[in-house]
């Protein structure tokens, strides 16, 4: 897999979920904190998104906005508008150890709907729009997949206009991306520096030195970490044994990994996969008056 790829299925919980809402006059809706991510697609007329902290943000028609980090607002109409109709998500996410990538986002990342930018994200906005209006056989399946398939290109969207944070250039970099992927594309190879460096046609000092100063740790701690995060993900949705979760992910025992992980996460495997699974859905929107 790639990093996006797997930076979005290491964190993800369950299914997303969706709706449209309707305001209008002087309606207003209130989505409180939440531990994963949220958007918005305005389908008709205009709105403002107000932050709990951070500057409001003026929203039209096509327009998306991603709170990649659960962010509490208010959603208002503008004055003037008429009916607006907006569709709202969620994306149940464990942020107990985010991948760094997701971390570095803004709290708010606003996507104006350009004719002609973004092409794939406005694609899958009409599909996701006409598959809640016509609820046709098979949208159980669809409208999940879709909805994966919209914060993967909101990602891209965001990725291909920031002007700051480090993972844009990270995957801009031929070197360090080619690494990257080598690494989570087979954790469990043995990789060294010197083997990594081989993998991108780069000499080692020159894979260590552009790698840290891009990802922010040398290539091999790196890859130690991806490998606990990622022991998390398959704890929480296989019920795969220890053992059989370190031989994929490049441990020789699942003792080894046992420390590796309780070094990470403050707690033992048996407890995280327990606690894992007791975890509690998200608090649903509630909306306010004027």
């Amino acid at each position: 897999m790639d990093v996006v790829s797997d930076a979005i299925s290491a964190v993800r919980l369950g299914h997303p979920s969706s709706e449209r809402v309707r305001m209008s006059g002087s309606r207003c809706t209130r989505l409180e904190p939440f531990g994963g991510a949220g958007f918005h697609v305005v389908l008709k007329g205009g709105c403002r998104l107000l932050p709990d902290d951070g500057a409001p943000v003026s929203l039209g028609v096509g327009d998306a906005v991603l709170l990649p980090h659960g962010t509490g607002h208010v959603l208002t109409e503008r004055p003037q508008r008429g009916e607006t109709e907006i569709l709202c998500g969620r994306y149940r996410l464990d942020c107990s150890r985010i991948h760094p990538l997701l971390a570095e986002m803004p709290q708010v990342v606003h996507l104006p709907g350009r004719v002609g930018g973004h092409r794939e994200l406005r694609a899958a906005i009409d599909l996701l729009a006409g598959e809640l209006d016509e609820r046709l056989p098979g949208s159980c399946v669809a409208l999940p997949h879709l909805l994966d398939l919209l914060l993967v290109y909101m990602i891209r969207a965001w990725m291909s206009e920031a002007t700051s944070g480090a993972w844009p250039r990270v995957l801009g970099d031929p070197v360090t991306a080619g690494a990257l992927r080598a690494l989570h594309s087979d954790p469990a190879v043995p990789w060294t520096t010197e083997r990594l460096a081989a993998e991108v046609n780069v000499s080692r000092p020159t894979l260590a030195r552009r790698f840290t100063t891009l990802v922010g740790r040398p290539p091999m701690a790196y890859l130690t970490w991806w490998r606990v995060i990622l022991t998390a993900t398959l704890l929480r949705e296989t019920s795969e044994t220890l053992a059989s979760i370190a031989g994929r992910v490049g441990y020789g025992s699942p003792y080894a990994l046992s420390h590796a992980f309780q070094r990470e996460f403050g707690t033992t495997p048996g407890r995280y996969r327990k606690a894992a699974r007791g975890a509690s859905a998200p608090p649903p929107h509630a909306e306010i008056g004027p």
